[in-house]
């Protein structure tokens, strides 16, 4: 029996657009998890690096998982996992999307995603064992429900979609244009997807998760314009609107915008005072928006727009836009007469 060296992967926040978040919010350990009799033992580790395993490797090998633990709300999420043994192969699963944040992958419900998985160590003896020349692949989703967040979820409840065979080595990259986390609207889905790859079962070792990564699904946001609706004629002082905002997502930018004339998609107008929200979270947010004294940013008659806009690390989108009319000008129409 050994000790081996445990490397650890780069765990930070990296956010763009000036937002930053607090990385001492998180712990990360290890857990080492001896096979067959499944005996455990925690490590407390730092964000990267590397250091010598707890326990000795026996011949059944260990399973080493790589955990993180978010201290408000307390949560906790297992990142990693991976099986080491004799000859058994080593894989690594890596996900990436359009949003940068790498603490958890994630990205949004419309959008797509990259899976890459690499194996080494598959031999090409055809007298080799089974687990030795082949690993298996496996993709669950699971749906964190209405409003769900993930937290402390049950990942074995998840639900098997696909499963396949791979007996190369190399770099193998799966495209994936959609999510298929279950749902009846597919723009409010939330939930995760997860791709783990595990070992063959042969007479020395069970089998075994090599490694496992898991993305995060997270609904299209949409909103709700009350106060101000179509065809709404402003003669007086601008209404008091309330904008309802639902499923913002986790990094994002969302405000109100007018512009004169006909609703135009991409068309840059006058920011609304008191219209905007930031989210800097790990989870999407709801809220409402209650906006006042907006006279200003539409002092002229005529047509006018106002659009609800996001931005995201995937663009800038519009949920909603009303066409209103600003009519405050009285005309007199009449005569002048006289006696004389």
């Amino acid at each position: 029996m050994k000790n081996i060296l445990f490397f650890l992967p780069l765990l930070c926040l990296v956010l763009a657009a000036n937002l930053q978040a607090d990385n001492d919010d998180y712990t990360f350990f290890v857990r080492q998890i001896q096979m067959p009799d499944e005996g455990t033992w925690d490590v407390a580790v730092d964000q990267q690096g590397s250091q010598q395993s707890p326990l000795p490797i026996n011949p059944n090998g260990a399973r080493f998982e790589l955990w993180t633990v978010k201290s408000n709300p307390l949560t906790s999420y297992l990142l990693d996992t991976t099986y080491v043994n004799s000859y058994i192969p080593v894989s690594e699963v890596s996900i990436t999307s359009e949003d940068p944040y790498e603490v958890i992958p994630r990205t949004r419900a419309d959008r797509p995603f990259t899976v890459t998985i690499t194996v080494n160590g598959l031999s090409s003896d055809p007298s080799a064992p089974d687990a030795a020349k082949s690993v298996k692949l496996l993709r669950h989703v699971q749906s964190y429900g209405a409003n769900g967040t993930g937290s402390n979820i049950n990942r074995t409840q998840a639900t098997l979609v696909s499963q396949g065979s791979i007996d190369s080595n190399g770099t193998h990259t799966l495209q994936y244009t959609l999510n298929s986390v279950p749902g009846g609207d597919r723009t409010k889905v939330r939930g995760e997807e997860r791709f783990s790859v595990f070992s063959l079962a042969d007479y020395q070792a069970p089998e075994s998760q090599l490694d496992s990564q898991f993305i995060q699904i997270w609904p299209v946001a949409s909103s709700n314009i009350g106060g101000l609706t179509e065809g709404f004629k402003i003669k007086g002082n601008a209404p008091r609107m309330e904008i309802e905002l639902a499923d913002l997502y986790p990094y994002s930018y969302t405000y109100a915008q007018v512009y004169k004339g006909a609703p135009e998609l991409g068309k840059e107008g006058v920011r609304v005072p008191g219209s905007a929200i930031l989210v800097d979270a790990a989870i999407p947010k709801n809220d409402t928006l209650v906006v006042t004294k907006w006279d200003d940013v539409i002092r002229e008659d005529g047509d006018w727009t106002l659009e609800i806009l996001t931005e995201t690390p995937f663009g800038v989108d519009r949920l909603e836009y009303i066409s209103f009319q600003v009519q405050r000008t009285i005309k007199l129409n009449g005569s002048v007469t006289s006696i004389d």
